[in-house]
């Protein structure tokens, strides 16, 4: 019952498959693969490999199998991200998202979810939704004990929490990357993703002011620069950090040793050249943040570095030296000089989003402008400042609440995972139960059935018995009646023989009418003789015990039975029928039947008379059992057990029984059996 259960839950969940699966050829689907081969070689151009993933995906579709389609989209966002159409790969990674889910493939939900998170996160534009579905997809991998997505995706939600200010959170999940990575092998890919974490560590240790700590991230992030193969911009932007830090901290002179040693790195201009402006920069505001009084030297540089960024279109490092310029200025009281950089530094920082210099600008003109204008900059600052505060909150709110909501959902799941676990538990036990209840039932039965068969053989038993004891009596009337005869004839008709056979002797020569009318007399004597042989004979011929033993059986049944239940009873039987020659297997069920019937009329009919009688009528023994009754409805009492056993006796024998029945005048049963020899 089990299997079956089984079997008709695999047919069910597979039916769409299969009748999908007839729906397309084999031959596409060997397509499909070659064209998902073709659309993955990295040797061929993005466009050619784009038009392959295209096709795979278009023939996908015609199968009309999620499983089919889902891997040839994953071709085809692989191509569309190389390709750098990031807005079709969004909108693939949703579409792979809905397939996933639709199929539960958890490794796929995982894909998507990750996808997108990197969408959003590399566009910058909305970090939330990068968040969420970042955070959708480590808790994914971390179940399925995906270790190295896991690491992709905390780097990614480290430096997203950074930007967005949440530090503490940045770094919680920056340690536990890191944590991860421990067990990782020693690779390249390994040793980029410490550095980058590692990194982060050391910028929010900074904007938490725990000095002493970045320092110490920076200098770790430069060993595992060391252990790189192409690590040598890592660590040089690691030690430019650190200096950051030290310059933070107040300690110049460190600061400006690290700057230094940049400076002899002409390799690293030949790398990035934005570089070489930005540590001009550093160095000669450093000196300035010093107390160094070579104001000259320190303006060149500046100016040096300004020129520099500005020729190489570098808006972000032209911000950081015009803002530096403005400060320089006005320490100096050059007024003119320091309003003509704060306000470039406003416009740039403006045109590049960079709010934290475009409060120090604001701050710089509002003491820089006179009067209502200056007051115009302060009231810009303070609105921006709270603005950014509560858009900080806002944000943080929204990461907390988003984790919330993944959790919630991950606990929905869990609950749901939990209730259909029960719930199958439980349908297990519940067809268990079933089939050990079927079992027990069906045992039961079986156990009854078995016991009805040992009862009937018992009883069958008992009339075998029966009939074969009443035979023995038959057998030993058989023997004494011999016997008798034989006495009667030896002592009584072969006496009166012989002695009448003295007489004819004695006779035998006398003559006249008295030897006429002695051997009259003898003559007379000899017919008495023969009409006693002829008796004998015929006695002998017809057999007083012919088929009496079994009608000897079932009287004493009749007047036993009638008797106990205090019925009058009439019986009559035909001598035509030679029960000696019906098989034993048809007078047992005739003993049950009259039983059975018997029983019946003493229980239901409330009779005071039976009449059964046994005739032989054109072959068929017809056995009739009437009683004065109260009658019984045919059709509704059919169902009974008693008149089912009687029905299964007569099957067995061949018969055919009928009922005559009228309320409150009897009822008459007339059973009609094949007279066989056997």
């Amino acid at each position: 019952m089990f299997r079956l259960y089984f079997l008709i839950f695999i047919f069910f969940v597979n039916k769409p498959f299969l009748s999908a699966q007839k729906a397309f050829k084999f031959q596409e689907y060997d397509s499909i693969i070659e064209l998902r081969k073709l659309g993955n070689d990295n040797t061929k151009e993005l466009d050619v490999r784009y038009k392959y993933a295209k096709q795979a995906v278009k023939l996908s579709k015609r199968t009309k199998i999620d499983s089919i389609i889902l891997k040839s989209n994953r071709v085809l966002s692989t191509v569309l991200l190389y390709s750098g159409d990031y807005k079709k790969f969004r909108e693939m990674n949703f579409e792979n998202l809905k397939l996933a889910v639709k199929l539960n493939d958890s490794s796929e939900i995982g894909l998507s979810n990750q996808n997108l998170g990197w969408y959003y996160y590399q566009s910058r534009v909305q970090n939330d939704s990068a968040y969420f579905y970042l955070s959708n997809a480590i808790k994914i991998y971390d179940k399925l004990g995906k270790v190295p997505n896991q690491i992709d995706i905390l780097q990614n939600l480290s430096d997203i929490l950074q930007v967005e200010k949440d530090y503490l959170g940045s770094e919680e999940n920056a340690i536990q990357g890191l944590a991860l990575l421990e067990n990782q092998p020693k690779n390249e890919s390994n040793f980029k993703k410490s550095w980058n974490l590692l990194n982060i560590l050391a910028i929010v240790s900074l904007e938490l002011k725990r000095y002493d700590e970045s320092i110490e991230y920076n200098q770790k992030a430069q060993n595992i620069a060391d252990k790189m193969d192409d690590g040598f911009y890592n660590k040089n932007l690691s030690i430019h950090n650190q200096a950051f830090v030290f310059r933070k901290k107040g300690n110049y002179t460190k600061a400006l040793e690290l700057y230094t040693s940049l400076l002899k790195q002409e390799k690293l201009f030949e790398i990035d050249p934005t570089f070489y402006p930005l540590i001009l920069d550093n160095i000669a505001f450093t000196r300035f943040e010093a107390g160094e009084k070579d104001y000259v030297n320190m303006e060149k540089m500046l100016k040096r570095a300004y020129k520099i960024s500005d020729s190489l279109e570098d808006p972000i490092t032209k911000l950081a030296v015009t803002i530096d310029l403005s400060k320089f200025y006005k320490a100096q009281n050059k007024i003119d000089n320091a309003l003509q950089y704060s306000e470039e530094s406003y416009q740039l920082a403006k045109e590049t989003s960079s709010n934290d210099i475009l409060l120090e600008s604001m701050a710089l003109l509002a003491q820089l402008k006179p009067g209502e204008e200056g007051k115009k900059y302060f009231e810009e600052h303070i609105k921006l400042s709270d603005s950014l505060l509560n858009h900080e909150r806002g944000i943080r709110n929204k990461f907390a609440r988003v984790q919330f909501e993944t959790d919630q959902i991950e606990q929905e799941n869990e609950r749901i995972a939990r209730e259909r676990f029960w719930l199958l538990m439980v349908s297990i036990v519940l067809i268990i139960a079933i089939f050990f209840l079927y079992v027990i039932v069906t045992q039961r039965a079986k156990n009854k059935e078995l016991r009805f068969e040992q009862d009937q053989q018992k009883a069958n038993e008992e009339i075998y018995n029966l009939m074969l004891s009443q035979q023995d009596k038959v057998d030993e009337a058989r023997a004494q009646e011999k016997k008798r005869i034989s006495e009667e004839l030896h002592d009584g008709i072969l006496g009166r023989l012989f002695g009448t056979r003295l007489s004819l002797d004695s006779f035998n020569f006398k003559e006249g009418p008295e030897g006429i009318k002695s051997r009259s007399q003898y003559i007379n004597d000899l017919k008495n003789i023969e009409q006693d042989i002829r008796k004998i004979s015929h006695d002998l011929n017809t057999d007083f015990v012919s088929g009496s033993g079994f009608v000897d059986i079932i009287d004493t049944l009749i007047s036993t039975q009638t008797q106990a239940y205090q019925l009058k009873y009439d019986f009559y039987h035909s001598d035509d029928i030679n029960w000696e020659n019906v098989s034993n297997k048809t007078k047992i069920h005739i003993y049950r039947i009259l039983q059975e019937t018997m029983q019946n009329i003493y229980k239901h009919a409330e009779a005071s008379l039976i009449k059964i009688s046994f005739q032989l009528k054109n072959d068929v023994i017809c056995l009739s059992i009437s009683d004065d009754g109260k009658g019984f409805v045919i059709n509704k009492s059919k169902k009974g057990i008693g008149l089912k056993n009687i029905h299964s006796r007569v099957d067995e024998v061949g018969g055919i029984v009928s009922y005559d029945s009228v309320i409150d005048k009897g009822t008459t049963i007339t059973i009609d059996i094949p007279y066989t020899i056997k």
